[in-house]
């Protein structure tokens, strides 16, 4: 048996020496043996709830990482934490959480851990926002690490066809326009989510799954099986193991996220036709660290990029069907192989990303994953724009689009309601440019995600016939001319906030540009005319947020983050 020295340990505090004796009364009460007690405090935080199937799997989960934590002589101890999932959030008012809980779940782990000075963390997360927000939390904390995904949905059969809950989302618009009857919108929707899990295609919680291996955070094929999968058990349970030799190696997050690996992590949300949160999600990851990583810069990456995994919403497959065809190991040996990672990135495992992979090959018997060599296109499937339109950035999906420009009239709409209510009555023509503002990270305050709009013009069949800007975001299942992050956002008076209906916007995807073609001298008399717009939210969680909340670009943190830091919680 390992015998671990607390003297350099958190829980030392709440453990060691007669003054801690009031302390450990508590931990007796609890059933714990005094050798529990000597033992490295592991905290295991799941986002377990009853919201959705994202995370209805979780807890049977951590059972199983804390079997392993035990195993390895470590003392576990189980907390939860918030998540609000997407897809029941979508469309309404309760998408103005989605994001601001991404920080409220970092917040809560760091708080939990010092709080009770845990020694070491394993995160399991099931919807988009508890992904990063859990790593943000170990790379904040500092403490060793091990993050695990839940694991996604089973595909659902409608038709003889696999579909997702994208395809109810469509469906919706379908609906609307005529071309679906009530019956079988009813039909789809009994059959579209047939198991716990987070959403099958690669929306943001497989994009973000998938960067856990590829920062090192998570141990290798972790991401890939689907929630139902008794396999997910065990590599629970190993994770519960390698945290412990983590806190043996004295190897901690930072260690492990550094420049390289966030860019090897850029590389596969390009490389798999990801989600544009990936280019929200990375800078706020690298911020915990203080390495300065924005959204352009993750741009770059996504520019140099093969897009290689056919997958949902732009391709023709899901998570389980990647995971069949060879995981996430084969996709990272094959952009390894091709020179796109750095295999010298340190991961969770206590090796470096390149041994990991060694004796992965490349499985040509299926259809998911291309070799590099023949890409389904050369550059990656998820652009960076910038222009006077977006002098910070904005971001665009391309995955599966075949239309990579486009130049039409403004149509504004300063929120999301409002546009969604044209769409779905059809007030809007072809070749319009569809604009959604006021919903950025301050003013909306939260960076509403626009899927129910979307997939309402999907669904009527306009999907390439518009484009769609906004300063909020766009989901990871959103497919289209649909481009987000638009910085500065509308509640900082940026160039979004002054376009009028009838405004030509030029976009081009090849290029990266997008801009507003509108005389500067006519912009700055709409500029000096500009009133801040007054939102709802005047006190409470919302109003908070956008107080402290900064730009899209920067990953829309809300506080200093690592370089400002004057002392680790893990040396505590």
């Amino acid at each position: 048996m390992t015998k671990f020295d607390k003297s350099k340990l958190p829980s030392r505090h709440v453990t060691v020496g007669p003054e801690r004796a009031p302390h450990r009364s508590y931990y007796y009460a609890m059933g714990m043996t005094e050798q529990e007690i000597e033992q490295p405090f592991v905290g295991v935080v799941s986002c377990w709830n009853e919201a959705a199937p994202c995370n209805i799997s979780l807890m049977r989960q951590a059972q199983a990482a804390k079997a392993g934590v035990r195993e390895a002589h470590g003392t576990p101890r189980e907390f939860c934490t918030i998540t609000v999932t997407d897809g029941i959030a979508m469309g309404h008012e309760g998408m103005k959480s989605s994001l601001v809980s991404r920080d409220v779940i970092t917040d809560s782990v760091e708080l939990t851990m010092r709080g009770h000075c845990y020694d070491a963390l394993i995160g399991l997360a099931g919807c988009d926002k508890s992904l990063p927000g859990l790593m943000m939390a170990m790379v904040r904390l500092n403490v060793p690490s091990v993050f695990m995904y839940g694991g996604s949905i089973m595909p659902g059969e409608f038709k003889g066809k696999d579909v997702t809950v994208m395809d109810v989302f469509e469906a919706v618009g379908q609906h609307a326009s005529g071309n679906m009857s009530d019956h079988d919108l009813h039909a789809l929707e009994c059959v579209a989510c047939p198991s716990a899990g987070a959403c099958g295609g690669q929306f943001t919680a497989n994009t973000m799954a998938c960067v856990s291996e590829a920062i090192g955070l998570a141990l290798p094929n972790s991401a890939g099986a689907p929630a139902p999968y008794l396999s997910r058990d065990e590599y629970a349970a190993a994770s519960g193991r390698a945290v412990m030799d983590l806190i043996k190696n004295n190897i901690r997050p930072r260690d492990i996220v550094t420049r390289k690996s966030l860019e090897n992590a850029a590389t596969v949300v390009a490389a798999t036709g990801g989600s544009t949160n990936g280019g929200l999600h990375l800078p706020a990851i690298a911020h915990e660290a203080g390495i300065d990583f924005d959204l352009m810069e993750v741009a770059e990456i996504f520019k140099k990029t093969p897009y290689i995994a056919d997958l949902k919403p732009g391709g023709n497959f899901v998570a389980k069907d990647m995971y069949e065809a060879g995981g996430v190991p084969m996709l990272l040996r094959t952009l390894l192989d091709g020179g796109f990672l750095h295999g010298d990135c340190l991961t969770v495992t206590g090796k470096t990303l390149a041994e990991n992979l060694e004796g992965i090959t490349f499985n040509h018997d299926q259809k998911v994953i291309y070799p590099v060599t023949n890409p389904l296109s050369p550059t990656g499937g998820v652009v960076g724009l910038q222009g006077s339109l977006a002098p910070e950035g904005a971001i665009v999906k391309v995955a599966g689009m075949e239309r990579l420009e486009f130049t039409g009239p403004a149509l504004c709409f300063d929120c999301e309601e409002d546009a969604f209510a044209a769409v779905e009555q059809g007030n809007y023509k072809e070749g319009d440019v569809i604009v959604i503002r006021y919903e950025g990270p301050k003013g909306g305050p939260g960076m509403r995600e626009m899927l129910s709009t979307t997939s309402a013009i999907y669904g009527q069949g306009n999907g390439d016939k518009v484009a769609l800007i906004t300063d909020g975001r766009f989901s990871g299942a959103t497919r289209g001319f649909c481009i987000g992050h638009v910085g500065p956002e509308a509640a900082e008076c940026g160039p979004i906030a002054l376009i009028e209906n009838g405004d030509i916007i030029s976009i081009d995807a090849s290029k990266g540009t997008i801009d507003l073609l509108v005389d500067d001298n006519i912009l700055e008399t709409r500029r000096k005319a500009w009133k801040p717009r007054e939102n709802d939210f005047a006190s409470g969680t919302l109003w908070k947020y956008a107080q402290t909340v900064g730009s899209a670009r920067k990953g829309a943190v809300t506080h200093p983050g690592g370089a400002k830091e004057k002392k680790q919680y893990a040396d505590i």
